[in-house]
């Protein structure tokens, strides 16, 4: 009799011990009683009445939910890898167990597809040079399903883009192309920039003809300095340096 007392004694104990819960500052527990919702819990000490009460807990912090690499075929046919994260996080866990079966993973499955679809709508330099707008679309599509989850979504994040091989070859071909042609109208530029420059020196020696001879004079000293070189001045050159320095 007092083996049986004992028993029943270590049989309720463990009955209560097992009804006690404790959840954490970011966690919420939500109460089914004979299977009918009878409200949100927590955080900290939690009773429940035995067999009669079953909790799910619900952590309320943002999760980041990593979509894996989609083959996506952009508005003009290209296909490309997508990789992408989905920050989100649980505003109201009585609809988020109730509403669907796993949310976890029923975003992960509409995040894939809204994926494919919103980069479907667009080419591919879009894809590549406007992924601020890409992502703003991808949170929006997916808000728009998740709301009725209760779950809340953060901001979506491109990771990763993996073109084909050959449009990467394309593309860099392409980059190429663009920096010689680049360069090809810096220096033409240059080259309008010094052409003009020259015609302007060559008409302000031309109004002083005696600049123009020590000009010459000067370009043949230099070129006499870099090697022994011996210069022949015409006799033209030489009178008219001679009658400007009579004027003078």
């Amino acid at each position: 009799m007092e083996m049986i007392t004992l028993l029943i004694l270590i049989g309720i104990i463990a009955l209560l011990i097992s009804s006690i819960r404790i959840l954490k500052e970011y966690e919420r527990g939500v109460i089914l009683r004979l299977g009918r919702c009878v409200g949100i819990r927590g955080p900290g000490l939690i009773l429940l009445m035995p067999a009669l009460e079953q909790m799910t807990t619900v952590s309320l912090r943002t999760v980041a939910t990593e979509i894996p690499p989609q083959d996506v075929v952009t508005k003009d046919n290209v296909t490309v890898k997508v990789t992408a994260v989905v920050y989100s996080k649980v505003v109201d866990p009585q609809r988020a167990i109730i509403e669907v079966e796993s949310y976890k993973y029923a975003l992960s499955q509409l995040a894939q597809t809204a994926l494919r679809a919103v980069i479907g709508q667009h080419i591919l330099d879009e894809v590549l040079g406007e992924q601020v707008k890409l992502q703003e679309s991808l949170s929006t599509a997916l808000a728009s399903q998740t709301d009725k989850w209760g779950v809340k979504i953060d901001h979506v994040e491109m990771k990763n883009i993996d073109l084909p091989v050959e449009m990467q070859r394309a593309m860099a071909k392409e980059a190429e192309a663009e920096r010689e042609r680049r360069a090809k109208i810096i220096h033409a530029d240059g080259e309008l920039q010094a052409s003009a420059k020259l015609a302007e020196a060559a008409a302000k020696l031309a109004e002083t003809p005696s600049a123009l001879q020590l000009r010459t004079l000067q370009t043949m000293t230099e070129i006499s300095a870099e090697k022994n070189s011996t210069i022949l001045f015409p006799y033209e050159f030489i009178n008219a340096i001679r009658d400007t320095l009579e004027k003078k």
